[in-house]
Order: C-alpha cells, then structure tokens, then sequence
C-alpha cells in the first residue's frame, strides 16, 4: 500500500490507537487478513469469520512483521480499532484509489473467464506499463481492497476481478474504486440461484458499466445479447468484442490445432494480425479477444497485442491445463471451479481434442444454482454423452447422479462414485494408455486433489 504512518490510517478510518508506542511507525507493505502471510512493514487486518476469529491470530501476525493490525476490539499489539472492520477497510481503499491519479483501474466481470480474462491481461499490459492483477479470484469485499492496497505507488494498470452474488455488490466495489474501464464479459447460469435467473444477472452485471464516468470506456462482449444491452446503461463510450462481424475488436478464422488451442486473425480498427493461443478450448478466444480490448483501448498496438496473447500462458492452477502422465494418460485439470457455462466449454475442449483417444469426463458437483440445479446437472451429463464422451465419471452426492444419468440416456458409459477417494480407486483400474481424462468441479468437491492422485499414478493399465 501506499506508505503511511499508524496515525495516518487511523485518522483516516476514524479509528484509535490502542498499545502504540510509536504512531509514526509506516506500514510500507501489503495489507493482509492471513497471520501466515505477514512479513515486515504490512498491515494485519482481523476479520472474525465463521470458523475463525482473526483477532486470535494479530500477536502472531506482528510477530511476523506487521506493523499494525485493524482490529474490532483491542488486542495485544500495535492496534487500530475501529467500530466495524469492513467498513473501515472500504475507507481505506477508499482514500487510497484516490492517491492514485496516475493508475489506470480496469474492472472485470462476468459469469465465466473472469480468472482466465484477468491472467491474460497481466500478461499483455505489462508490456505497456506496470501492471497489478488480482490474485487468484480475491473479487469480493475483501479481495479487492486487498488488490488496491497491495498495489505499488508507481502501478500504472491495476486489473480488479470483480465478483457479485446480487444486486448492489458491483456497486459497492465500484463505489471504493472508481474505474476507467469497465470489461464485461457475459451472462451466464453461474450463481443463478442467488440472482433469480440471467435477467438478474445482466442487472447485477451492468452496475460496472454504470459506475463509468463519461470518461471511461465500457467494454462489452457483442457476441452476447445481454452484455450488449448494457450499451444503454453506460454514460461512457462502448467497444464491442466478439466474433460478430460488427465487432470493433474480433477474431476470424478460428481453428483449433490438435492439442485443443485456438488460433485466429485479430482484427482490430487498426489492422490484424495472427493470434496462436497456448490455452486449451475455443472458449479461450473469447476471453483472449476482451484482453485484445482493454489493450487497444489503452494504446497497444494490434501486432503487439496479438503477440503478448500468443505468448501467455495459464497463470492460474487448474484452469484448462495439461498434464502429461509417464503412461500416456493426459489430464485436463480443470477443477478450479465449475458452472454450467464453464462445464459446457471444457467438455467441447475435450472432445475436440479427443480424436483417435478414449476420451473420460470426471464431473463433480456445481454449486449455487438454485432451483435448477438438477436440471443445469443433468443437462451437462446430456451435452457430455452428446459430445461423444466415452465415459462420465460423477462424483459426490446429490446432483453428481444427475450427470450421470444424463450422460447414460446419451449413450456414454457411467460411473457414479461418492467421493475422491472411490473416484481416484475406480480411475485407477479404469485408465488405459492414451486416455484424455477432464477433470471438472466446482471449489469444495475435492477434485483439485483428485488430479493430485491421478498425476501420482504412473502406469496405465
């Protein structure tokens, strides 16, 4: 964060000091609620959560090097305390976006590839200038003044994945940062349940082109209605990215090559130029294409945005990627987090990689779907065996069986298996030499250790 003193925060948030021997002491380093985190010249901020109380942890957090901690109550240590911690970190951020003048801020949401999108453009605007990204999927009330705080003074793009699970929540983030970009990139069925269907979701999604003053840019995806509709909610000038012809930045002749990874032409208002992605799945050209906008946008040249988009990689673990078994097994971990929008692109990623190989789809659980989920379950189990997937692997209870038996009415051959363990012991006696497994679920189903069991295994059978 920027480098201010113990009285300086505290003046800021309205807190007061409590056991602060020096109040000039500065916090020059990040801002963290992890006492494991901690390290010389940063800011613990203790948050009580439902299983664990932060304020247990300060002692050992300015043991490790904290300067201070924000706290609700006093505790032993250089303290701020406030009435309410949220709050006070929102004012924080606050002051701090504020500080900023020479930082340009990029919102980014959407139902699906938000990661994927955010990974890609720390990978291309870096060429341009100093460039911050969210880590992992920090895109909540806490993540994201955690990404602002952690942002050195000379950062000149700060990316904020922004996350909502309802009406308000972009808002509110947008309230503390206000953006010079807003990057929309689709509507979807993740989280429907908490939305109340897409049209909620649209609503939810455009508050981030509405925050843009008439100096921003809203970037919206052309290739998906409701993101395009958000145009009339923006009071700052739109670019559309998509494969639609009417696109200002698109993509044509798009192909896959063997391995699942798309190629294309980027077109842009000032020219085109040949993309090669390393990502797996034509989904991916997507998300490639919203990264060629913000770039443009921000002054990069077509060439050199096609070449940066070439180079990247997956920054994020158990996103699309590949690994290689010593028995010819190739494991597709994409475990990170499912919705059906998501499960739709990895399962077509796999079949069009599939060709002359015996292709297996583990599927666990999605979560937060509300009345529907075990319709959006099934209907992925149908899409899977409707692909061609040779065998479907569902894992856990409840809706697991749902994809499974959607998958069987398709013709695939199914297994239904209650846990990682009796997924890792079925996998083990069924893998055979040259198998393109996928591993797919959503964060909790306990797939991201089931990919560790599977890449332990080095004979196929």
């Amino acid at each position: 964060m920027l480098p201010m003193s113990l009285a300086q925060i505290a003046q800021v948030v309205q807190g007061r000091l409590h056991q602060v021997p020096d109040p000039d002491a500065v916090v020059a380093g990040p801002t963290v609620i992890d006492s494991r985190q901690a390290r010389d010249g940063c800011l613990f901020v203790a948050f009580v959560g439902e299983q664990v109380d932060g304020h247990d942890f300060a002692s050992a957090a300015v043991a490790a090097g904290a300067v201070g901690v924000l706290a609700s109550r006093p505790v032993a240590g250089p303290t701020i305390v406030v009435p309410n911690v949220l709050d006070a970190l929102r004012t924080l951020t606050s002051w701090t976006a504020q500080k900023m003048p020479g930082t340009t801020c990029i919102g980014v949401t959407g139902s699906s590839g938000k990661t994927s999108t955010k990974d890609l453009l720390g990978q291309v605007l870096c060429r341009s200038g100093s460039t911050i990204v969210t880590a992992g999927s920090q895109n909540n009330e806490i993540g994201v003044p955690l990404t602002v705080l952690g942002a050195p003074s000379d950062t000149e793009y700060l990316v904020l994945e922004m996350g909502a699970r309802g009406i308000g929540h972009l808002s509110y983030l947008t309230g503390m940062v206000p953006l010079d970009v807003s990057l929309v990139l689709n509507v979807g069925s993740a989280h429907a349940g908490e939305f109340g269907g897409r049209e909620a979701t649209a609503q939810a999604k455009g508050e981030l082109v509405e925050a843009l003053s008439s100096d921003g840019t809203a970037l919206l995806n052309l290739d998906d209605p409701l993101v395009a509709a958000m145009a009339s909610r923006s009071k700052a000038p739109v670019t559309y990215f998509g494969c639609s012809p009417q696109a200002h930045i698109r993509a044509e002749n798009v192909a896959l090559d063997e391995r699942g990874r798309p190629r294309f032409d980027l077109i842009t208002p000032a020219g085109n130029a040949p993309v090669t992605l390393q990502l797996l799945g034509v989904h991916q050209v997507s998300n490639a294409l919203a990264t060629a906008a913000v770039a443009y946008t921000l002054g990069m040249g077509t060439a050199e945005i096609a070449d940066a988009l070439s180079c990247a990689v997956a920054t994020t673990g158990s996103r699309m990627q590949l690994h290689e078994r010593a028995d010819g097994v190739t494991v597709i971990d994409d475990a990170y987090n499912a919705n059906p929008d998501s499960m739709a692109a990895a399962l077509r990623a796999l079949t069009s990689m599939g060709a002359g190989r015996r292709t297996v789809a583990v599927i666990g659980e999605m979560r937060e779907l509300g009345a529907e989920s075990p319709a959006e379950h099934r209907a992925v189990g149908e899409l899977a065996g409707g692909l061609g997937v040779e065998v479907v692997v569902g894992v856990g209870g409840g809706e697991a069986g749902q994809v499974v038996a959607g998958a069987a009415a398709k013709g695939a051959v199914t297994h239904l298996t209650a846990d990682r363990g009796a997924a890792a012991d079925l996998l083990a006696g069924l893998l055979e030499t040259e198998d393109l497994v996928l591993v797919k679920a959503s964060l909790g189903a306990g797939l991201q250790a089931l990919v560790r069991d599977l890449l332990s295994e080095s004979t196929g059978r």
